[in-house]
């Protein structure tokens, strides 16, 4: 069987951490669907600014949108671009969204990150976003950011669909967990809401890496490949308490969905490690895993499904305390991941305007 699709047996979902105009046109997301039980998609400035200008599948409607309104900013034609890739992901997935009456099935659409430091703003543009796409089955990205949180809160209460993301630490989780929360109770209707809470996993790694690699002890060589682990297990565990506690009972009695757990940046950046690593370790019920390609296809190959999220948790437990014991504050390193990752989305989106600029001036000429 499928690796893959054994996945949605422990209970998670498996979503791509990838758009792009042909992979829509093209079958690619059907066979994803069909074959993987592939169950949703996300995007971001990164992911957009390869698909867009890294070839010639989008000059076709660009040139459109530019010969319709010469004067429009690039803004605005990259807006329209993916706006009209999300919709098609939407469509594609609308009978996966049927068939789990409204709990999977969802493609992601990010605010600018440039926004990210303005809650108002993030508000205003989450809507205009949701309006644009008009599709039930679409999440708004909002940044977990102080700013962030509390326009999470806002776009909840008000009906919009949030995927809340660039998480790292379970301060950041659980602030969005009561945002979530916050806004299903101001909601109309808190059963027709979904939303996940993207907590990234392998910069984690990344950055402790370093940190433990500049200490260089044995002790401190073989915490290495653990720490992002151990902090999404704690964040799992934190979830379990949350949602299956007295805060969250009222709203489930009213139909509302668990805010489920999304493992994002799952794709291994140390090649010391297992390619799967960050898929096999953090499998379980109410979680996503947004894969990229790569990563979907090591799992695809020689995956092990299997319930792991809420195993070996006193040991990660004590992975994390040795941490401490080192003198490395997790803390430090969540908060400037959340502040770096916020700044490399937007260095990502003025890149992507930078080449649609040059884009649409080559069609031009």
């Amino acid at each position: 069987m499928n690796p893959l699709g054994s996945l949605n047996d422990h209970g998670q979902a498996v979503w791509l951490d990838y758009i792009e105009r042909a992979l829509l046109t093209g079958g690619g997301l059907g066979r994803f669907i069909d074959e993987d039980g592939l169950s949703g998609v996300t995007s971001n400035p990164t992911i957009f600014d390869k698909a867009l200008a890294g070839g010639s599948d989008y000059d076709q409607a660009l040139g459109a949108l530019i010969g319709n309104d010469p004067g429009a900013p690039t803004e605005a034609i990259y807006e329209a671009l993916a706006v009209e890739d999300i919709r098609m992901a939407a469509d594609i997935l609308a009978p996966v969204h049927e068939r789990t009456m409204g709990a999977d099935g969802f493609v992601s659409l990010e605010v600018s990150p440039h926004l990210a430091a303005d809650t108002d703003g993030t508000v205003d543009e989450a809507r205009r976003l949701w309006r644009a796409v008009d599709r039930p089955n679409v999440m708004i990205k909002v940044p977990a950011t102080p700013e962030g949180t509390p326009a999470i809160a806002t776009l909840i209460g008000e009906g919009i669909n949030v995927n809340a993301t660039l998480m790292f630490s379970l301060s950041h989780y659980e602030a969005v967990a009561g945002a979530y929360i916050e806004g299903l109770g101001r909601a109309a209707d808190p059963a027709s809401l979904a939303s996940v809470a993207s907590f990234f996993v392998s910069r984690i790694d990344t950055a402790a890496g370093r940190a433990l690699d500049d200490i260089g002890t044995e002790e401190a060589q073989a915490l290495k490949g653990k720490i992002a682990i151990a902090n999404a297990k704690m964040a799992y565990a934190r979830f379990g308490e949350i949602f299956g506690g007295d805060s969250f009972a009222s709203l489930k009695a009213k139909g509302a969905h668990v805010q489920r757990v999304l493992w994002a940046s799952t794709g291994t950046k140390d090649p010391a490690f297992s390619d799967v690593l960050y898929v096999e370790e953090l499998i379980g019920p109410d979680t996503v895993n947004t894969l990229p390609i790569a990563t979907l296809d090591a799992f695809r190959d020689h995956g092990r499904p299997r319930r792991t999220i809420d195993q070996g948790l006193d040991e990660a437990g004590d992975d994390l305390a040795k941490l401490k014991g080192l003198g490395i504050d997790l803390d430090e390193i969540t908060a400037r991941l959340q502040i770096d990752g916020v700044a490399a989305f937007a260095d990502s989106f003025d890149k992507l305007i930078a080449g649609l600029d040059s884009k649409r001036l080559a069609l031009a000429s």
